[in-house]
């Protein structure tokens, strides 16, 4: 019989599922593990280029509102907004 493992930090409940799913042994091993680890060595990479920096005038009360949407997320507001920002850019946010 397995025992579940204790957490070692708090998962929100998407993180939850999927360690969940691992533990039921759902997840099966890629043909492509050696392309797999190179397209995350990649995005790793890129992740940690230079930014360029924008500078934006928020109005005050739209400012209360992304730092309280910020918190809920555990983020700080500007790298709230950049995650707004990227989601967009990425076509994950549609504006039509």
């Amino acid at each position: 019989m397995s025992r579940k493992r204790q957490p070692i930090f708090d998962l929100d409940d998407e993180e939850k599922e999927l360690s969940d799913s691992f533990d039921r042994g759902e997840w099966k091993s890629t043909k492509k593990l050696k392309q797999e680890v190179n397209l995350a060595k990649e995005a790793a990479a890129n992740y940690f280029k230079e930014k360029e920096k924008i500078s934006v005038s928020v109005q005050t009360a739209d400012m209360h509102v992304i730092r309280k949407m910020a918190a809920e997320h555990g983020l700080r507001p500007h790298t709230y907004i950049a995650s707004i920002l990227h989601q967009l850019a990425a076509g994950h946010i549609h504006t039509k």
